[in-house]
């Protein structure tokens, strides 16, 4: 199944109008992302980034526009813990974790928020079926040794990737990524830059804004660059950088 999911649209969105007020934040946009890439979204502050990520979540509603999940569940009549429970997971820029709680905490009451809506569910979640997931979870996220230390004693770059991992315990379709490695030291940033190209996977899609334009280049197989809430480009990091429209609007000012 995860094979035949690879290069299928995860999220389809088509004619998307939002505005706030008199202020029009995406005029009329067409986005896809597909299952098995880690796709780039790029572009200037007030370019609609967060604004996309924003609709997909529910937490704003477009004018205009579709938003479809799978080709098949409309985002837009869900809320926003139905659009959570369908797939769709976010990571802020700010990481947001349970400080008191230890690290292992954190995993395992991830896993409990997500199924506690799901009570059939969570009845056949054994213990060591907790354990192993958790466990899985640390290996994938390099946390293992800081299992059972406090989130709060963590440096930036823990806390971001423990937040990643609370959103893996609920194995996403889709996982979005708002702008994951800011204010990190460049250690934690190449170890994000490896842990997101672990993440792929042929039925996962890996959506990610970010200004450090040498990590996008590392680890997206595409990027969409936004200028105004509209796309004019898309493709791979490397032709968008000599691209003579992104480089006016966007490079050029890095």
């Amino acid at each position: 199944m995860a094979a035949e999911m690879r290069g299928a649209h995860a999220i389809q969105v088509e004619g998307l109008r939002v505005t706030f007020g008199d202020f029009v934040a995406i005029p009329n946009l067409t986005f896809t992302a597909s299952y098995g890439e880690i796709h780039g979204v790029i572009g200037p502050n007030g370019a609609g980034k967060t604004t996309l990520l924003d609709v997909i979540t529910g937490k704003t509603r477009p004018k205009e526009g579709t938003v479809l999940l799978d080709g098949k569940i409309d985002l837009r009549r869900l809320s926003e813990p139905q659009i959570a429970l369908a797939g769709v997971g976010r990571k802020f820029q700010k990481p947001s974790v349970f400080e008191a709680l230890s690290v292992r905490e954190n995993l395992e009451l991830a896993l409990r928020l997500r199924a506690g809506s799901i009570l059939s569910e969570l009845r056949g979640w054994t213990d060591p079926r907790r354990a192993a997931r958790v466990a899985e979870v640390l290996g994938e996220t390099g946390l293992t040794d800081r299992a059972d230390a406090p989130a709060g004693i963590l440096a930036h770059g823990q806390k971001q990737w423990l937040e990643i991992g609370m959103l893996l315990m609920q194995r996403p379709k889709l996982l979005m990524l708002d702008e994951p490695v800011a204010g990190m030291t460049d250690s934690e940033t190449s170890h994000t830059a490896d842990l997101v190209r672990r993440l792929r996977a042929p039925d996962r899609a890996i959506l990610v804004i970010e200004h450090d334009m040498a990590f996008v280049e590392e680890i997206a197989t595409r990027v969409t660059v936004l200028h105004e809430g509209t796309p004019i480009f898309a493709g791979a990091m490397a032709d968008a950088r000599t691209d003579a429209r992104v480089r006016d609007v966007y490079l050029g000012r890095h």
